[in-house]
């Protein structure tokens, strides 16, 4: 029995599992810090979202990645965009963003200085619905004074001129945050807009599936209105999701093929933002045909299992089997199972208080040049190339 005891002891690679920092935390107290708390969590989903803080730190932090940040869930009627996702892009940790259209709805309550409130997700809904009152959960507003009023200021918004023509969310959005910029300024309000802050730091921003919220309900409001009354010559405003994923793909292969450098995402909840920041890889290799790995570095907060097969739930190693990961950097990704209400801002300050801010890409200006390179990338490809123009003029 000693001698087979001694043996294990001697097990080849056995040290390998047990090189990892010994779990002995240090007390906490009143003066720890929010580094101090994050440092000191071990395991299970503490320890995945001290992985995921110390991975912003030491990876993200480098001046060569770009970094894209995915929003899915009511974020921002939550507080989330002042509090976290405007600091984190003031800082240089966010490049490029698809979030839900409903997310950049609600963050135009806040240029617009409607106000939400805490409440109770306890209430008659009925009752409130009698009285006027929208609930998200726990987050009350006024239906007539909030919600209809942000309906009514977003469609003159819409009708300006500049909107006038075809275009992505991504030329969308920045002509929408240039607005509420101003109107953050006009209000006194500091910076509470994501859009607002992502047309000052030239981030694009990206929604894939722009008829699923009321921003394109308002488009197609529109739309409805000047066809009704002969007046489509006037309202020229169309939505072509198309350009966005060119655009977004774009970043990703400027990042990776000219510019050398690393791409890392930051996915809050899944959903259609998750797999639109994904698929830019599989667009690079699988449609467009040039060579590509996947992203370098992932860091996924959700709380949808894996077991039920829908993407929310999807971890990095999954994503490795379509292209999305390189398979050879899983161990650059984490995936905590956690309220993204809580772990965001925990990622937020965990970075600002331990990583120098980042300078500023600002890939919304440099929109033509990544589209130049990625259409140059396309046509340098093979012949594959060339039977599909052949089929193209054909029709």
């Amino acid at each position: 029995m000693q001698k087979k005891t001694h043996a294990h002891k001697q097990c080849p690679g056995k040290s390998r599992y047990l090189s990892g920092k010994r779990i002995l935390p240090a007390a906490l107290h009143k003066k720890s810090s929010i580094v101090d708390l994050i440092d000191n969590l071990d395991a299970y989903n503490g320890g995945r979202i001290r992985a995921a803080c110390q991975l912003m730190r030491d990876r993200y932090s480098a001046p060569d990645v770009t970094i894209g940040l995915s929003l899915a869930g009511a974020l921002t009627p939550a507080g989330l965009g002042p509090s976290a996702i405007v600091p984190l892009m003031n800082h240089g940790f966010v490049d490029w963003i698809v979030a839900t259209g409903a997310n950049m709805y609600h963050d135009i309550h806040y240029a617009l200085n409607l106000p939400m409130y805490r409440g109770s997700h306890s209430v008659d809904d009925a009752d409130l619905r009698e009285k006027g009152v929208t609930r998200i959960y726990d987050i009350l507003f006024d239906y007539e004074d909030v919600l209809m009023e942000t309906d009514r200021r977003l469609r003159e918004m819409l009708l300006r001129p500049e909107f006038q023509k075809e275009m992505g969310t991504r030329e969308c959005y920045y002509l929408l945050g240039r607005i509420l910029s101003d109107l953050e300024k006009k209000h006194k309000l500091g910076q509470v807009s994501v859009l607002a802050a992502a047309y000052r730091n030239g981030i694009p921003v990206f929604t894939s599936s722009p008829g699923d919220s009321t921003i394109g309900m308002n488009v197609a409001g529109l739309e409805l209105l000047a066809e009704a009354q002969g007046l489509g010559d006037r309202f020229k405003l169309k939505i072509n999701p198309s350009l966005d994923v060119h655009d977004s793909t774009a970043i990703v292969l400027n990042a990776k093929r000219y510019e050398k450098g690393k791409t890392g995402v930051i996915l809050i909840g899944g959903g259609s933002p998750k797999n639109f920041m994904l698929q830019t890889e599989p667009q690079i290799q699988e449609v467009l045909m040039i060579p590509e790995v996947g992203q370098d570095y992932d860091i996924n907060i959700t709380d949808a299992r894996p077991d039920t097969g829908g993407l929310s739930g999807a971890p990095p190693s999954e994503a490795a089997s379509w292209g999305k990961i390189d398979p050879t950097k899983l161990e650059e990704t984490v995936t905590a199972y956690v309220d993204v209400t809580l772990a965001l801002p925990i990622l937020t300050a965990y970075t600002l208080q331990t990583a120098k801010p980042k300078k500023l890409k600002r890939l919304y200006d440099r929109g033509s040049e990544l589209r130049r390179k990625l259409i140059e990338s396309y046509l340098k490809n093979n012949s594959e190339i060339k039977k599909l123009s052949g089929l193209m003029k054909a029709l």
